[in-house]
């Protein structure tokens, strides 16, 4: 105990017991802030879940997405203010530090202008709510994915392959959302030239009814039939477009594609195949 009680003496001798006082309190004020955040984060989603975990509703992504932002830009305020404290404490003029890091920062804006148009890019996106966390998206034709992460610089996609793409904002030109409010899944058939046009449409409507009964929370409403689409060299292609929900549009037209195989099968109409005729003209016998 002597030997603790001339350790603590010697701390504040030299003032150190007081500076580490101060420091854990910044230190447990940094920690205050960060659990603020999480706590509006928290408060944040739950004020928006509508209790149904297997379907993620747009407000769910738009809340996800902030409170994603909300914590890395929490995240680097805390860390950045605890430095400048710590170095304040230790005697350091914070002052021509901090006037330094505003000139830096007007340089830096000149010469990463890359960085800042992808800062407001992102800045715009996020409150503009044009996609959100877990919407799936094709950016410029280049990169279709499932949004997985966003903050003001990047925007993370996952593909079907399970690629990551990484897409800096201040580069996206055009998106296109896949999943926004609902989808169609569009199937094209193609049948014989034999085959009665109206018997094929009255199959393709059993068949698109009978999903929808089935499967009412993917497949929205009944398949719709369009018509005619193509007329090909083996057959004529008719369109049929069917209302799903939010990603799942590939699904249905997988299963519709199923289905329908099976039962033009039964009812007995041709999917064509191609076919080549070919003449052969032969030469003279001497």
């Amino acid at each position: 105990m002597p030997k603790l009680t001339a350790f603590l003496e010697t701390l504040a001798s030299h003032g150190i017991w007081e500076k580490a006082q101060k420091l854990l309190l910044v230190f447990l004020t940094c920690l205050a802030l960060l659990y603020a955040v999480s706590l509006v984060v928290k408060a944040v989603r739950r004020a928006v879940d509508d209790g149904n975990a297997g379907v993620t509703s747009d407000a769910e992504r738009r809340a996800e997405t902030l409170g994603s932002v909300l914590t890395n830009a929490a995240r680097a305020v805390v860390v950045a203010f605890f430095l400048l404290m710590t170095l304040q404490e230790f005697g350091v003029n914070i002052g021509p530090l901090v006037a330094g890091a505003g000139v830096a920062g007007v340089a830096l804006g000149f010469g990463a202008q890359s960085l800042v148009k992808d800062v407001i890019s992102g800045f715009f996106l996020l409150m503009e709510n044009q996609f959100g966390v877990g919407d799936i998206v094709n950016v410029d034709d280049k990169h279709t994915g499932t949004v997985e992460r966003m903050t003001l610089r990047i925007t993370q996609l996952r593909d079907a392959e399970g690629r990551a793409h990484f897409v800096p904002n201040g580069s996206i030109v055009r998106v296109v959302v896949l999943s926004k409010d609902f989808a169609r899944a569009l199937v094209d058939v193609e049948v014989g030239y034999g085959t009665d046009p109206d018997v094929a449409f009255e199959v393709l409507r059993e068949v698109g009814q009978r999903l929808h009964e089935e499967r009412p929370d993917q497949a929205v409403e009944p398949l719709e039939v369009k018509g005619i689409e193509i007329l090909g060299p083996s057959g004529f292609v008719i369109r049929t477009l069917t209302k799903t929900s939010p990603g799942v549009q590939w699904e249905v037209a997988r299963e519709l594609r199923r289905r329908i195989l099976l039962a033009f099968r039964e009812s007995g109409i041709e999917i064509p195949y191609p076919q080549r005729v070919v003449h052969h003209r032969g030469g003279s016998e001497d």
